[in-house]
């Protein structure tokens, strides 16, 4: 039987502790970039509900759209443009209160009202970031920050140092 990641009644913290708890173990064996990732905004959506969660995969000098649950979203993203670009030039992790706000936003979709970007760096490099919007304002902060890096941290072990 496979993981319900369903945490309703928890508050933030222990609902990203007891994520990374039951999701960690459940991608220990299994290498595959697009596999992983999919399950993973599989995995996020059903425990936090949010409007879109994604990955944009560095190939050559452009993010490109990889494993999402959402609506249809850019295919491509060049490196410094929107806060994807600017996770990946920066190779730091971006929250944004209010995409309306942040300079250069890209909307892939108008519903889109608040977002994070963390990056996934192996090496020093950045291979890929985890995108997540919210339909409402501020939904991100530190707590998510923090949790967020530390998935994606475990994610480049399990993807990229095999």
């Amino acid at each position: 039987m496979e993981p319900t990641f369903s945490y309703s009644t928890l508050d933030k913290t222990s609902r990203y502790e007891q994520f990374l708890h039951d999701f960690m173990p459940y991608i220990a064996d299994e290498h595959e970039e697009v596999s992983v990732m999919a399950n993973t905004t599989a995995a996020l959506r059903q425990a936090f509900g949010w409007f879109w969660i994604g990955f944009y995969l560095v190939r050559d000098e452009h993010l490109v759209l990889g494993p999402f649950q959402g609506d249809v979203a850019c295919y491509r993203i060049r490196k410094g443009r929107g806060v994807c670009g600017a996770a990946w030039s920066e190779a730091t992790t971006q929250v944004v209160p209010d995409v309306e706000q942040f300079p250069g936003h890209i909307a892939c979709s108008g519903s889109s009202r608040s977002e994070i970007v963390v990056p996934l760096i192996h090496e020093g490099t950045v291979r890929a970031v985890l995108d997540i919007d919210s339909d409402t304002l501020a939904t991100f902060d530190d707590t998510d920050r923090k949790y967020l890096e530390t998935l994606c941290k475990h994610l480049c072990e399990n993807l990229y140092s095999n």
